[in-house]
C-alpha cells in the first residue's frame, strides 16, 4: 500500500456570489452555443490547438487516479479514408438491418444515414479508448475502477475544450467499433468508445432545429 502524499490545493479565484453567478452564467451561455455539426470545412487545424484539448480532457477526475484512456488523434488523409469505409460498412448494416424502427424513428428528426463524409472531410478524428485494465510490466492486469465512467466524463471535458478553442465536433458511435483498434494500432483489451470529429463548421453548414429540455425537466432541487 502507497502512503498517500499531499499538496496544498491550487490557486482559486475570491469571487463574490454575483460573481460567481454572473461566471456560472457566462459559461452555461457559451456552451449553450455548441451545436453537434456533420457539415465540416477541410480548413487545417494546427495540432498544438488538439493537442491542448486533449490535455483538458486527461485532467478530468477518474477512478483512483488510473486514467484509463487514450485517446488517438488522426490527421492522416489516407487512414481517415480507411476509418470512413469501415464505419459506413458498420452504418450501413445498422440502418438496414439492426435499427429497430423506433431509433430509426428518432434519429429521422437528425437527418441523418449512412453515409458519413466528415469522416474524411474533416482535419481530425479523435478516436477514444477506454481501458477497462493495463497489463503490468510482469505481464499481470490491474482492473481500472469505474473506467466507462471516467471515460465519458473525459470526453466532456474534451468536447467542451475544442467548444471553447472555437471548432466543432461530431460524436460519432459506429457499431461495433472493433476495427478502430485494428487500423489504430490499439491492443484488444482496449475498448473503442467513441470517435470525434473536430475541425472548423463548413461556411452554410445547418444544424437541426431543435430544443434543450428546460431545467425543471432535467434537474431537482431538495432543501
Amino acid at each position: 500500500m502507497h502512503k498517500p502524499t499531499f499538496i496544498p490545493l491550487p490557486p482559486r479565484d475570491d469571487l463574490t456570489d454575483r460573481e460567481l453567478a454572473l461566471r456560472a452564467a457566462k459559461f452555461q451561455a457559451e456552451m449553450a452555443r455548441r451545436r453537434t455539426v456533420r457539415d465540416f470545412s477541410d480548413r487545417p487545424v494546427a495540432r498544438e490547438v488538439i493537442e491542448n484539448c486533449l490535455r483538458t480532457a486527461g485532467s478530468a477526475p477518474n477512478g483512483a487516479n488510473l486514467q484509463p484512456w487514450h485517446f488517438v488523434a488522426v490527421h492522416d488523409p489516407a487512414l481517415k479514408h480507411e476509418i470512413r469505409v469501415a464505419a459506413e460498412a458498420e452504418e450501413e448494416e445498422f440502418y438496414a438491418h439492426r435499427a429497430p424502427n423506433e431509433w430509426l424513428e428518432a434519429l429521422s428528426a437528425l437527418g441523418t444515414d449512412a453515409a458519413k463524409p466528415f469522416l474524411e472531410k474533416a482535419p481530425w478524428l479523435i478516436a477514444i479508448f477506454a481501458q477497462p485494465y493495463r497489463i503490468l510490466p510482469d505481464g499481470r492486469k490491474m482492473k481500472h475502477y469505474y473506467a466507462t465512467e471516467s471515460v465519458g466524463i473525459a470526453t466532456g471535458f474534451l468536447i467542451a475544450a475544442i467548444h471553447l478553442a472555437g471548432l466543432a465536433s461530431l460524436t460519432h458511435t459506429p457499431s461495433p467499433m472493433g476495427f478502430l483498434n485494428k487500423l489504430l494500432g490499439r491492443p484488444a483489451h482496449e475498448k473503442p468508445f467513441l470517435l470525434l470529429v473536430v475541425g472548423y463548421p463548413a461556411e452554410g453548414a445547418v444544424v437541426p432545429d431543435i430544443q434543450r429540455k428546460p431545467l425543471v425537466e432535467i434537474s431537482s432541487f431538495i432543501g
